[in-house]
């Protein structure tokens, strides 16, 4: 046992102190034109630039469609330090007002391969313009991409890094792509419901993924 610790402690110490970075298999810019959908660039909060790195990057753009659906996307694209640069939504969701109600993995499949995604379902509070209460649920999907590797996991990610510096002496630059849609069916008019909404995201990432990933992740 002793003989194992030891070297489990050598194997550390002798980690590069600072591993290259590889960067990912992912374009960081966002198409205006998305077969019938068009988008249009999104602010980032300064909240969110402040909870995250100096060097972390984004894009972001709200889609509309003819038949008024609408998607928000998001990249952002970490810098040297995994820790501050990106974090799985569930984090940063409660803050926001949203309660995560389910959470579950999903395959997607896109011409480019199969997206293996978290989709979350959140929930909120919010009032109409007449002042009437209401509930507003959204579906989130979201998934990292780096090098070599794709999940939609925080904790595999974490594993991945660690492997990645014990046998291969380098970093993954990891890109969070999150994709949410609205189920508006209760607020709006023509509004889709749950399942309406499922099916519309999913066919936006079949859409999206081969415009931003120049290759898919092979598993670990």
């Amino acid at each position: 046992m002793q003989i194992l610790l030891l070297g489990g402690l050598s194997a550390v110490f002798g980690l590069p102190k600072h591993p290259k970075l590889v960067p990912p298999a992912i374009g960081l810019s966002l198409p205006d034109f998305l077969g019938d959908w068009y988008g249009t660039d999104e602010e980032v909060s300064q909240g969110e630039r402040d909870s995250l790195g100096s060097d972390t990057q984004f894009a972001r753009k709200k889609y509309t469609d003819s038949r008024g659906n609408q998607i928000h996307v998001s990249i952002v694209l970490s810098g040297p330090d995994m820790n501050t640069s990106i974090h799985r939504p569930e984090r940063c969701l409660p803050a926001a007002g949203w309660m995560v109600t389910d959470s579950k993995r999903i395959a997607v499949a896109a011409k480019t391969g199969q997206v293996e995604a978290t989709r979350l379902h959140n929930v909120r509070s919010g009032r109409l313009d007449n002042g009437q209460l209401l509930t507003i649920n959204s579906l989130n999907y979201y998934w990292f991409v780096g090098h070599t590797d794709m999940t939609p996991s925080h904790i595999e990610r974490t594993w991945i890094d660690i492997r990645d510096r014990m046998l291969k002496g380098y970093n993954q630059q990891w890109a969070y792509v999150s994709v949410l849609g609205w189920v508006g069916k209760d607020y709006q008019a023509f509004g889709r419901d749950e399942q309406q909404t499922d099916e519309i995201v999913q066919a936006f990432i079949r859409e999206l993924v081969p415009e931003l990933q120049k290759s898919f992740a092979t598993g670990r």
